[in-house]
């Protein structure tokens, strides 16, 4: 199997939740000696504290940030001739759900726009050379939704749902159609789920872990049996690195983590795990008599709530031997010590 030599890549949306996790895990656990520069616009989801230690340790030699919206195609080709980059890591993107029904011409603006600005420096300053690679990450939500059987695989037609699916659906049907008309070597990659550190609390682990400590409620749509396949940050990471090493150029590859739980009971868990590590008892926060499962409330379901998403990750792990090391519970505990700490300190 070949293996791609990574020398300046840049990362879009690398202050963010999955891209900064990716750049620690690409200095702290590869043999990478060479360069990132960090592109991010810096919404609220992103934050350059997510990184501080990295930048303080590889300086401006090895780790650039730069302030940057994808959606400037001036400031875009300004990083692609300044920094000479070989590999674009693409995880930019608006990508909650609600926000998109409530206010979708951001994500249309940035998930769509923002790409097609980075595939025309990518065109422009590359040209067709197989040196180069565009990796662009996108969602699982593309599929649309499945029944109560089947899996998601690379073959599934495209049948999206909210605004945000459909705008990462349109991202990855241009980087398609940038390969097969310019010759730009691509390769992309649909996950499902991720959850772990630096997560924005929008996100439904964050959210309910702060909500719990808060001693405020923790709201489930509908019934709360909605299924999603959870996916561990650094396995996720881990598998985009070996896309990049190793992975052929024009594929897609499915990203999962073997872990589908109903929604409720991922709030369960987050709540057991509270109550062994930081009870009630001792959370002046909360009036809870026992447990944080008291403050479960089912609330009014979302418009146009997928039923479930169910990742088939076989060709990443018979062609390139990558499978997820962390289980939902090892996953589950880890994240909710990490929030403590974040939001509350010390247990």
């Amino acid at each position: 199997m070949n293996q791609r030599k990574l020398h300046r890549i840049l990362v879009t949306g690398g202050a963010g939740f999955i891209g900064s996790n990716f750049i620690r895990t690409l200095f702290e656990q590869t043999g990478f000696t060479g360069m990132v520069v960090n592109a991010d616009k810096l919404t609220y989801a992103g934050d350059t504290e997510n990184l501080r230690d990295i930048e303080d340790k590889y300086g401006k030699e090895r780790y650039v940030f730069s302030k940057t919206d994808i959606c400037n195609r001036e400031d875009i080709n300004k990083l692609f001739d300044e920094h000479h980059i070989d590999t674009v890591v693409h995880f930019a993107a608006e990508s909650h759900v609600d926000r998109s029904i409530t206010g979708p011409a951001d994500f249309i603006q940035t998930n769509i726009v923002g790409t097609f600005n980075l595939l025309e420096a990518a065109r422009e300053f590359w040209g067709p050379s197989g040196e180069n690679l565009f990796h662009h990450i996108s969602t699982d939500e593309v599929y649309g939704s499945l029944g109560e059987t089947g899996y998601f695989t690379e073959t599934t037609p495209y049948d999206p749902k909210s605004p945000y699916s459909a705008s990462k659906a349109s991202s990855d049907h241009l980087v398609r159609a940038y390969a097969n008309t310019y010759s730009l070597p691509v390769t992309l990659s649909n996950c499902s789920n991720n959850y772990g550190p630096y997560q924005f609390p929008e996100k439904l682990i964050p959210f309910m872990i702060r909500q719990a400590l808060e001693g405020k409620s923790l709201p489930v749509y509908g019934d709360g049996a909605n299924i999603r396949d959870w996916l561990y940050v650094t396995d996720h990471c881990t598998a985009i690195l070996r896309i990049l090493n190793s992975g052929q150029t024009g594929k897609t590859y499915n990203i999962g983590g073997d872990s589908e739980m109903k929604n409720i009971d991922v709030v369960r868990g987050i709540c057991s795990i509270l109550d062994r590590i930081h009870p009630v008892q001792k959370n002046p926060g909360t009036n809870c008599k026992k447990s944080y499962s008291e403050l479960i409330k089912f609330v009014k379901d979302r418009p146009g709530h997928d039923r479930r998403y169910a990742i088939d990750a076989g060709r990443i792990k018979h062609e390139l031997g990558w499978s997820p090391s962390v289980s939902f519970d090892q996953g589950l505990e880890s994240t909710v010590r990490w929030y403590i700490r974040k939001f509350s300190g010390p247990s």
